[in-house]
């Protein structure tokens, strides 16, 4: 198999899906929304450190979710789609996606943003493949818990490497495209690593390593 991996925010979106999430439920006053910039800036801050705490950081994420159906939240999400995901859907990410679609290459998003707000952002750019941290449902309900590992940092690896077992597939070549020094474990498990628009830490690795750099950014 030859496969094509992309991260996703700030990679191909021109901004972070969860952060985007947590401002629409804001806005809408679903969340108290000084409590809710408090807490997310300081795992934000965390994650550009590589420090998160990945089990807290998920608490705080899927809280929102919690005691509620999908067909509750669907609404909500599909206004948080149109409203602060299509915008932010980079043109030239797009026409990446088909550079590798057009080369037979399999595609696939893995992200460490859950699969409730993921999913139809893969479906928006028509990537059948989706890796994301798994959101727990008990009864119809979201319990505001995860399960499975978790899709950040060596997770991303894991995960990678089971869903290859289930597919019943081995790589004979692979890319991997992202914007974090968070997901150095994956890039350097990939045949072919990119830098996209990256953080100041990935930018110095990828030029340590030799690794491209480019920008899917309409202002570069």
């Amino acid at each position: 198999m030859k496969l094509a991996l992309f991260d996703l925010d700030n990679t191909l979106l021109a901004g972070d899906s969860d952060y985007l999430w947590g401002e629409y439920l804001c806005e809408h006053n679903y969340v108290d929304a000084a409590e809710y910039h408090a807490g997310h800036d300081r795992f934000y801050r965390d994650y550009l450190a590589g420090k998160l705490d990945m089990d807290a950081f998920l608490q705080f994420q899927l809280g929102p979710l919690a005691g509620k159906s999908l067909a509750e939240l669907e609404d909500r999400r599909r206004a948080y789609i149109d409203s602060k995901i299509r915008p932010v859907i980079l043109e030239r990410g797009r026409e990446l996606i088909r550079r590798h679609r057009d080369e037979g290459h399999t595609l696939m998003i893995i992200t460490a943003t859950n699969r409730f707000l993921t999913a139809p952002i893969a479906k928006i750019l028509e990537i059948d493949n989706l890796i994301a941290t798994e959101t727990e449902l008990q009864d119809g309900r979201f319990t505001g818990r995860s399960f499975d590992v978790p899709s950040y940092r060596e997770g991303k690896v894991m995960r990678l490497r089971a869903w290859l077992q289930q597919q019943e597939a081995s790589l004979c070549e692979s890319w991997f495209y992202s914007d974090s020094h968070n997901d150095i474990p994956l890039l350097e498990f990939c045949d072919h690593a990119v830098a996209v628009d990256p953080d100041d830490r990935l930018r110095a690795h990828a030029g340590e390593h030799n690794w491209p750099i480019i920008s899917l950014r309409d202002s570069h």
